[in-house]
């Protein structure tokens, strides 16, 4: 796999996947223009380990040139930074993001750059975080114990 590249593979294009990723129980966050929903699932993958969905409303920009733009900007945002999301999934896990244009014209590729890194790197902090719950788990710790030390380190993330 290439560091820097963004291969079909690595895309989110199942209806079975897409409808699980919107139901209840899933994270979100914003960061304008953008809104990024993702969920970890335990289950053993086929493929990558993550994939992304990018989505740009007709609602939110009409023009189909300014939708392109608005992908083509994401796409590469995603693509120079999405090693901050690969480096936190645990083996044998399959994280699933989609990533949603809110803003209702077009807006500078530095800033939706700087975006999408706050939120690849929100997702990665919370990523760590439920990895190390799950290694003091394992570890013997108490689950009471390791609830408050997620929580704790959930509040300064």
């Amino acid at each position: 796999m290439k560091a820097h590249g963004f291969p079909k593979a690595e895309h989110l294009c199942l209806r079975r996947d897409v409808e699980r990723l919107f139901a209840p129980g899933h994270a979100a966050a914003t960061a304008w223009p953008l809104r990024v929903v993702w969920r970890l699932d335990d289950k053993p993958r086929r493929g990558p380990a993550v994939k992304v969905l990018l989505s740009v409303s007709k609602r939110r920009l009409r023009r189909a040139v300014d939708r392109n733009r608005a992908k083509r900007q994401l796409r590469e945002a995603y693509r120079l930074h999405k090693q901050t999301v690969w480096a936190e999934v645990v083996p044998d896990a399959c994280l699933h993001v989609a990533f949603v244009w809110l803003a209702p014209r077009q807006t500078a590729s530095a800033e939706v750059t700087a975006a999408m890194v706050r939120l690849l790197a929100r997702i990665a902090g919370k990523l760590a975080v439920s990895a190390g719950t799950q290694a003091a788990e394992t570890a013997g710790e108490s689950g009471e114990a390791a609830a408050m030390a997620a929580f704790s380190a959930a509040d300064t993330v």
